[in-house]
């Protein structure tokens, strides 16, 4: 397998036996983490809710004090990047129905955010982590408005994807709550407004609420301050928005990243799905704070491999996953931040230009040529 100056997959790295013990060596590792989560896991959790709360709480009262603005933006944006990292993504997962608290029931949670969560659960935690990097079945794949690999017919409208790009990234939350509504597909005519229609009463009842929560009535609450606390309220909304677009995509599509055509995806074996969701993510090397700030979507290898096992416990199963990567000669994909962000970067560059499919890929294709080590 090359990894120096280009990286090439092929379904063929591992036979159909040892693909099936790939299977069952991840799933022994699931099942005995499992039977392994308690107090501990439990406690870790409600301690990050307690943390959250914390930061809120700090910030709008420093919203009161003119000179702590900066503060109180600050301590508002971890308190959101928290809500929807840590907590929000990974209860709606179902990491956390184990332990019976209904406020941590992945039913019943909603973060703060303008996507509702039943919506945002079935684009992502069905669409997304069933048919992960599958072309023509997992929407996250540019999220329906960029170029994100060779394989996607290049049209005009892709010389946009820098600028697309960025708008998403500042308005994250409201891509993220439009999803759902394909507005590509209408636009296609794949699609009717009909369509639509069971949609629209949870997400306008969503918007509705978070606007007036975050701009309107915390403001009014600081009296003459409410253009201070409007402006702070939004740049938290900002900054949370830009940290979970970074997260995400440094997870999804980096160099070396590998996508799937319906074809060979067909009566899906679970080590091919191991394979699949392995070959089709990402880790960020980072510390222990860093990890709970991106919701250890830092490992989104193991999230991918692991959706509903407590966050935490991604670090420690890395580990082992590596061990399996470098016994059954597969790449794990890791690196620093800066390095994940460049190559993203560079994608959705070279991803708006045309260009010719690579040939002598295989079944399996890689979005980019891997950079030099």
């Amino acid at each position: 397998m090359k990894t120096n100056t280009t990286m090439k997959t092929n379904k063929t790295t591992l036979t159909d036996e040892q693909l099936e013990r790939f299977g069952e060596e991840l799933d022994a590792i699931r099942q005995r983490v499992l039977a392994d989560l308690g107090e501990e896991d439990g406690a870790y959790i409600r301690r990050v809710v307690k943390r959250r709360q914390q930061f809120e709480i700090a910030g709008r009262v420093m919203f009161y004090l003119p000179p702590l603005w900066p503060l109180a933006v600050a301590s508002l944006s971890v308190s959101k990047i928290l809500d929807n990292m840590e907590i929000g993504h990974n209860v709606m997962h179902g990491q956390y129905d184990w332990m019976g608290d209904p406020g941590l029931n992945s039913r019943m949670y909603d973060w703060d955010t303008v996507c509702p969560g039943e919506q945002w659960k079935y684009s992502h935690n069905y669409i997304h982590h069933t048919y992960t990097n599958i072309l023509g079945k997992d929407r996250d794949l540019g999220y329906g408005i960029l170029r994100m690999d060779e394989d996607q017919p290049w049209r005009p409208y892709y010389l946009g994807n820098p600028l697309y790009a960025l708008l998403l990234m500042l308005f994250f939350e409201w891509g993220v709550a439009l999803h759902d509504l394909e507005v590509e597909n209408i636009v296609a005519g794949r699609r009717s407004l009909a369509d639509n229609k069971p949609l629209y009463p949870g997400l306008i009842r969503k918007v509705r609420n978070q606007t007036l929560k975050d701009y309107l009535l915390f403001p009014a609450l600081t009296g003459p301050l409410f253009p201070l606390t409007l402006a702070g309220n939004a740049t938290a909304n900002l900054v949370r928005n830009i940290w979970a677009f970074n997260i995400i995509f440094c997870g999804h599509f980096p160099v070396g990243v590998a996508t799937f055509s319906q074809e060979e995806c067909e009566d899906e074996t679970r080590g091919h799905w191991y394979y699949r969701q392995l070959l089709g993510s990402a880790n960020i090397t980072g510390s222990p704070l860093f990890h709970v700030m991106s919701g250890n979507l830092s490992h989104q290898i193991e999230h991918h491999l692991f959706p509903d096992l407590p966050a935490r416990r991604y670090p420690e199963l890395s580990r082992e996953v590596r061990e399996l990567c470098e016994r059954y000669d597969l790449p794990y994909n890791t690196g620093r931040l800066s390095r994940q962000l460049f190559s993203v970067a560079r994608k959705i560059c070279r991803m708006a230009l045309p260009g010719r499919r690579s040939e002598g890929r295989g079944p399996v294709r890689v979005a980019e040529d891997a950079l030099a080590a």
